[in-house]
């Protein structure tokens, strides 16, 4: 949530940012609504002050037709005064909806572009390997291995599940297990294991809701979300909570399962396991002071670049234009690993800085010494990486001619020593 002094100062300048980012957003109802409410709010201290004086009158007053006439002038301020505070009740919460629905600024280094074509390639790691046989996509071998079993995910869940099996479960449960020991071990996080249900007051405060409900799967009756990533329940964690300074920075790494409604998306990245409505993640979640925001952002994207680098897995840095910018993130930068048996890159992780966005939201702040006022954290979240297309870039990037995969050296230790996977 965006400050509404920035909006009541500076409206031509937020409604110029937020058409870099090629949408829309009610601003113009939102000063009328602030408008109203400071109105309404100045009128009612000024009746409230006219009721006060007026009552420590009417004591004063004799009984008679001068009295009944002043307790009936104080009786009309006083209802005055309750449709007022009835009337700011409604239009604050209407402003509090409207603001939900305003997404967060650009930051000003980031490129403005019209779509993800405009984005950014910063720089490129690594050297793509060159096969002495055709590379093969993931979803013709990985079931000739016996690790990959798509007929049989279709048939208990429908479309776009799986079932990992054998090696390959153990694989998939190897790098999270690994990529949790790099992140705690040795970059400073500490672990948390988050619950992958929540209420909406949840999501609201990470800007999935209220605009992006159809994205997320429901349990109406409980009312509760199954949550599109770890950095939801991880983020709330410290909602409505003043921090100590001496707390921060705070860095959180989550491993859990995931939840998306990729319904929209139907016709795109039907084959294999690009695509699911359930996977796996491992995130990364930062709540730092706004002085060191960008540089806790580059280290961010640094750890989960490491990760990648350990892996040995070619990969490229792309910075989102405003184009491609997504609704919470006043930066984003996306770590894309090369799968070239699809023969082309994915997003492993997302790198974002929100800035106090999500933390407005959430009412979540820090007192930077004793006696001074809360101030609003800046949040922070990456992924450290994300399930399934780390697992299509290790099996194609390091598949074999005669059809089999070798283990990258960092996970043989948590394949209980085996180095390649040769089928069932």
């Amino acid at each position: 949530m965006l400050d509404i002094r920035i909006i009541r100062e500076q409206p031509d300048f937020v409604k110029a940012e937020i058409a870099k980012l090629h949408t829309e957003a009610p601003i113009d109802e939102i000063l009328r609504l602030d408008e109203r409410r400071r109105a309404i709010t100045t009128e009612v201290e000024g009746l409230r002050a006219l009721l006060n004086a007026g009552s420590r009158e009417t004591g004063k007053k004799a009984p008679g037709a001068e009295r009944d006439a002043h307790i009936a002038e104080m009786r009309a301020l006083g209802e005055r005064i309750a449709a007022l505070d009835a009337e700011l009740t409604q239009v604050e919460s209407n402003l509090y909806e409207q603001m939900l629905l305003v997404p967060n600024l650009p930051a000003p280094d980031v490129p403005v572009g019209k779509d993800e074509s405009e984005n950014v390639i910063s720089e490129t790691f690594g050297s793509l390997r060159v096969f002495d046989f055709a590379p093969r996509p993931h979803w013709e071998f990985g079931p000739e291995l016996g690790i990959i079993d798509f007929d049989r995910g279709v048939k208990v869940s429908g479309s776009r599940f799986y079932f990992l099996k054998g090696h390959g479960a153990r694989l998939q449960r190897a790098v999270i297990t690994w990529l949790l020991d790099l992140h705690v071990e040795k970059q400073g996080y500490s672990e948390v294991y988050p619950p992958v249900l929540v209420r909406s007051e949840a999501l609201v405060g990470t800007g999935n809701l209220p605009k992006f409900g159809d994205a997320l799967f429901r349990d109406a009756d409980a009312g509760m979300w199954l949550i599109p990533t770890a950095e939801v329940p991880v983020t709330n964690m410290y909602r409505d909570e003043i921090l100590d300074a001496a707390q921060l920075p705070i860095n959180h790494a989550a491993y859990s399962a995931c939840f998306r409604n990729e319904s929209a998306s139907a016709g795109r990245d039907v084959r294999g396991i690009k695509r699911g409505f359930q996977f796996d993640k491992v995130e990364m979640v930062k709540f730092v002071t706004p002085e060191t925001s960008a540089a806790e952002h580059e280290r961010l994207i640094a750890d989960a670049a490491e990760a990648l680098e350990l892996l040995e897995i070619p990969y490229r840095k792309v910075t989102m234009c405003t184009g491609d910018l997504s609704f919470v993130a006043a930066k984003k930068v996306d770590l894309e690993a090369w799968a070239p048996g699809c023969g082309e890159w994915l997003e492993v992780s997302s790198c974002s800085n929100f800035h106090d966005f999500q933390a407005r939201r959430a009412n979540i702040r820090y007192r930077p010494a004793e006696g001074e006022r809360p101030r609003f954290v800046h949040t922070l979240n990456g992924s450290g990486l994300g399930m399934p297309r780390t697992m299509i870039a290790i099996l194609e990037n390091y598949q074999r001619a005669d059809g089999s995969v070798d283990i990258p050296a960092v996970l043989r230790p948590y394949m209980r020593g085996i180095d390649r996977i040769t089928g069932a």
